[in-house]
């Protein structure tokens, strides 16, 4: 179901996702409102799931994960209890940054970081060669990072 968007909540969900730390009175300016009208409407976005989390974005780099790799991983058996299963073991992961459940020729798309090449071959070893129900994946190591965001157009 999608939301009910007015041109006032566009206004503050576009500048919201650049920069979350505006006040009520910057986001007021620029949705042409008062600070109370834009503490209840973030309120009211909030409450309904049209944001769903208030976060900082870290650099990988700066924290000791430089590397990020795009995993293809293609399962053995797509039982609804298996695929659930690696559902549930990826969101306990802090190297998975994101895991996408998809169709072609792949099962799931994984963005993983890691500090380096071994660790991320102990990781691999861990997850995926361990796994019975992992019929193969592929890893793509990232050279370069063009584009990594969360902002969707609104």
């Amino acid at each position: 179901m999608t939301a009910e968007l007015d041109d006032m909540d566009r206004r503050l969900l576009a500048a919201l996702q650049k920069n979350n730390r505006l006040t009520a009175d910057e986001l007021g300016e620029i949705a042409g409102v008062s600070r109370s009208a834009v503490q209840r409407r973030v309120a009211r976005l909030r409450d309904s799931g049209v944001i769903e989390a208030d976060i900082s974005v870290v650099s990988a780099k700066a924290v000791g994960r430089p590397m990020t790799f795009i995993v293809e991983v293609e399962m053995e058996r797509e039982r609804t209890d298996l695929l659930d299963e690696f559902r549930r073991s990826m969101l306990q992961l802090d190297d998975v940054q994101q895991c996408y459940y998809v169709t072609g020729h792949a099962d799931f798309i994984l963005v993983v970081t890691a500090p380096d090449m071994t660790a991320y071959e102990d990781f691999s070893r861990r997850v995926f060669n361990d796994n019975p129900n992992i019929r193969r994946f592929h890893s793509n190591v990232v050279i370069d990072r063009v584009k990594a965001g969360l902002q969707v157009p609104v």
